[in-house]
């Protein structure tokens, strides 16, 4: 039997993983006014058959004007919720893999072309535009249309937003939800002082500052069931001088555990033009490693993460708890199988694939 920490199960909240592996959120930017339709039943589906522990549907918006493009997922009402409900059930049928999902806003970032259209940001008038809002009037690149300042009523609209989303994600029957609270989106927003210039209760402090994202944490976890875990993503630094620290993040993830939190998955940047990140393999692992060593909660890394034997050296050191995949995944979606076939580990797979299993790895698929 294999002693790879990679293939150890563990429990996150109520919910207990067969492994280490957890498929991280990736927008498709394939969706009509937040509808998921059969892309995403084919995309997902893939990703369930992958023998990886967490299956994560990708940021999706708690209202229109906090999806990141026009063609975002969104939970906000009765067509997106049932659209989503139908692809949920069609894996359903074929993979017993949990499933959660990222609720996001995307604040001043919102509003942008799809990838692969150059993903520039379009202004109010375009056909696929929208004004964003913030928590200060500070576009995210220079020249831009500034976002709207979120007044009181503002603040209580996204917050009951994700709220309402998570009571969506329950009545689906989603096995988990994660804040995006990363990579310049809303709540990292609130979290940062480059782009916080508040001067009220949401602004200033780092108490100050974290209010607002622990007050959404707090309506979110009261809207989940409670046996089931909700958990955080974090930028745990914003790579820029001045800006979010990984310092700051520690006080977060404590706030957080205090408050009911499961785990903390922690990425990092995409808040300010600015930043100078150092990226190669295991360049965010540090960041994890910071956040684990003040947490008694799990604690994900993530952040080009590729190799079997790397990734076992992140858990199995005790750097983290689990790894995030994202691109590796869309790249390789059998990267647990081939993970579990290099440690002589055993992984799910459905039994309709059984017999292409490798004579030389006989045992591999568990049945």
């Amino acid at each position: 039997m294999s002693q790879a920490t990679l293939f150890k199960p563990l429990a996150v909240g109520g919910l207990t993983l067969r492994n280490r592996i957890v498929i991280a959120p990736m927008c498709q930017y394939s969706a009509q006014d937040g509808v998921m339709n059969d892309w995403h039943l084919i995309h997902l589906g893939n990703l369930a058959m992958s023998g990886a522990a967490l299956l994560t549907i990708e940021a999706t918006a708690v209202l229109p004007e906090g999806r990141i493009s026009h063609a975002d997922v969104g939970l906000w009402n009765d067509d997106t919720e049932a659209a989503m409900a139908r692809t949920i059930e069609g894996i359903r049928r074929w993979s017993d893999m949990p499933i959660a999902i990222q609720l996001s806003h995307a604040g001043r970032k919102a509003s942008v072309e799809v990838p692969w259209k150059g993903g520039a940001q379009l202004p109010p008038g375009d056909p696929n535009g929208w004004l964003t809002e913030a928590p200060s009037p500070l576009a995210f690149t220079e020249g831009k249309v500034p976002p709207a300042a979120l007044d009181r009523e503002g603040l209580s609209r996204v917050r009951e937003a994700f709220a309402e989303a998570a009571r969506r994600a329950g009545r689906i029957g989603l096995d988990a939800v994660q804040l995006h609270a990363a990579h310049g989106y809303l709540l990292h927003q609130f979290l940062s002082p480059l782009s916080n210039k508040r001067t009220d209760e949401y602004g200033g402090s780092l108490e100050n500052r974290m209010r607002f994202p622990l007050e959404v944490f707090d309506a979110v976890r009261a809207a989940f069931d409670p046996a089931r875990p909700v958990s955080v993503r974090v930028s745990g630094t914003d790579w820029v001088e001045g800006g979010w620290s990984i310092e700051e993040t520690v006080a977060f993830a404590q706030a957080l555990e205090a408050r009911g939190c499961a785990a903390i998955h922690v990425s990092s940047g995409g808040l300010d033009p600015r930043q100078d990140i150092p990226v190669g393999p295991n360049y965010q692992v540090p960041l994890a490693r910071k956040v684990k060593e003040a947490v008694g909660i799990p604690v994900i890394a993530v952040g080009l993460i590729t190799d079997f034997d790397q990734a076992e050296a992140i858990v199995g050191t005790g750097d983290a708890d689990l790894i995030a995949l994202a691109r590796t995944m869309l790249y390789d979606p059998r990267w647990p199988w081939h993970a579990a076939a290099h440690f002589g580990a055993q992984v799910d797979a459905p039994p309709q694939y059984h017999r292409c299993e490798p004579h030389r790895f006989k045992g591999l698929f568990t049945r």
